[in-house]
Order: structure tokens, then C-alpha cells, then sequence
């Protein structure tokens, strides 16, 4: 079987350089193009400033870019019929509403996390938070290096949401309680985050009930985690014709 060929945007960054070192790695992929505004890939596959400038043929795309650079990106996927693996946060509510329009002509794959363990624990965050129920309030706290520009982590917002979701009552999310001088309300989760130094990721939860609390962590180690998530989902993704929006539950379900 012939490897599938990704385009990988955002190539020159942190990210970029461990996707790239997790591909050469594997027999079944390999990258036949990169999208950054510089090129520091050494030659190991040709790099374009703009999606559009992009010349060979593709058969996914892997984003670990930067929002901005959304509009163009979906631009090239659909046009090419391009199943495309977004991998970045920081979305705004209209870059969100484009994603899921291109949706419904293109197979995209988002998450804010690719990692396997942090989707497991957004499943035992779930179970956890329908069996205690309302006595226990709801905090997240998230850890990331000083150079992340977005807050919070778009996988605290992954935790929050899926909490949400088999929650009886709408919550509402906190982000600052500076300015508040009024006791927690019960409709509310926490989400506080953190930054400094090389930390590579760290979610909590916490249940904090009466006489007792509960917390659920995952520690990221290595990026290698997120990367090889992605080139997994790049492989899901690969060859897939319906459109529509996938995440890692559905290439949890694939494996299993």
C-alpha cells in the first residue's frame, strides 16, 4: 500500500518538527508538503507561505499552525476535497461556525487535545460528574509553557464541555473570580489556568463535595503524544469521503 501523503501546516513550529519526526517514523505516511512563513525543514520536503501555493496532491492535511491562518486553509481543503485534521485552538465562535460549514462538504477532524489519555479522561470526568451530582462543586485547572497565547487550553474547554453534557442543570464558566466578592454558585465550573517555564500540558479536575474531594490528572510528558495522535487521525481520516465532523471518539470507536 502506497503511504498516504499529508500536508502539514504550521511545519516550522514546535509541533510541526515532532509531527514531521513522528512521520518519518512510520511506513504508511509520509509528508509531501508543508505550510509555514518560514522554512526550517531542512529540505526535508518543500514548504509554501500560502495554502494556495501548494502543488502536490494530498491526501490529508494536518494543522498545528495557528488560527489565522483558518479562512485559507478550509479555502484549499475544500476546493481539493482534502480531508483536513485540525490540531490548533484558540478558535473564536465565527472561525468555529466555519469549521463546521466546511463540514458539510469536506471529513474534518478537530480536537483540542490529540492525546489518548487526555480523551479517556474526558470520559471518567463524565462518568464522575453524573454519579456525584450536585453537592460537588466543578473546578479545572490547566498548565501549560509561557509561550501558549491561548487561555484556557482548548482541552480544559474539551473537560468543561464534556462535563457539561451529562450535567441535568446549564452551567456557566468562570475564567477570573478577582472581581467577584459573592459566594460560588452551583451553576458554575472553574476553569483557572496556568503559565510558565517548559510545562508541556497538565488538566485537573476536581470535586470538591462535602468532607470530601475527588480530582482526575493527566500529565503530558512529551508532545510526541499530540503528534502521534494527529498522524493517527491523519490515517482515519485518509481516503474518507463522507463529510462531516469527527474527533477522537470516532477513531477511538475505529480501533476498537
Amino acid at each position: 500500500m502506497e503511504p498516504i501523503q499529508i500536508v502539514l501546516c504550521g511545519c516550522s513550529g514546535h509541533m510541526g518538527h515532532v509531527v514531521a519526526d513522528c512521520v518519518r517514523t512510520r511506513n504508511d505516511a509520509q509528508i509531501c508538503a508543508g505550510i509555514d512563513l518560514t522554512d526550517t525543514v531542512g529540505g526535508a520536503f518543500p514548504v509554501f507561505q500560502k495554502p494556495e501555493d501548494v502543488t502536490c496532491h494530498a491526501d490529508v492535511l494536518i494543522d498545528f499552525s495557528h488560527p489565522s491562518v483558518l479562512t485559507s486553509l478550509l479555502a484549499y481543503a475544500v476546493k481539493h476535497r482534502v480531508p483536513a485534521v485540525l490540531c490548533s485552538t484558540g478558535y473564536s465562535e465565527a472561525q468555529l461556525a466555519q469549521i463546521r460549514q466546511a463540514s458539510q462538504e469536506i471529513p474534518i477532524f478537530k480536537s483540542g487535545n490529540m492525546s489518548l489519555g487526555v480523551n479517556l479522561l474526558i470520559e471518567l470526568a463524565k462518568r464522575a460528574a453524573s454519579v456525584l451530582g450536585e453537592p460537588f462543586d466543578i473546578e479545572i485547572i490547566e498548565k501549560h509553557h509561557n509561550r501558549k497565547l491561548d487561555a484556557p487550553s482548548g482541552t480544559a474547554l474539551m473537560i468543561a464541555d464534556g462535563v457539561s453534557e451529562v450535567l441535568p442543570d446549564p452551567m456557566t464558566y468562570t475564567y477570573d473570580r478577582h472581581s467577584r466578592r459573592m459566594p460560588r454558585s452551583k451553576s458554575e465550573i472553574g476553569i483557572h489556568s496556568v503559565r510558565g517555564g517548559t510545562i508541556v500540558g497538565e488538566h485537573e479536575i476536581l470535586f470538591a463535595g462535602p468532607q470530601e474531594t475527588i480530582s482526575i490528572t493527566h500529565t503530558a510528558q512529551s508532545r510526541e503524544i499530540f503528534a502521534l495522535g494527529a498522524v493517527n487521525a491523519a490515517a482515519f481520516m485518509a481516503g474518507k469521503q463522507e463529510p462531516g465532523l469527527y474527533d477522537m471518539t470516532d477513531l477511538l470507536k475505529s480501533t476498537q
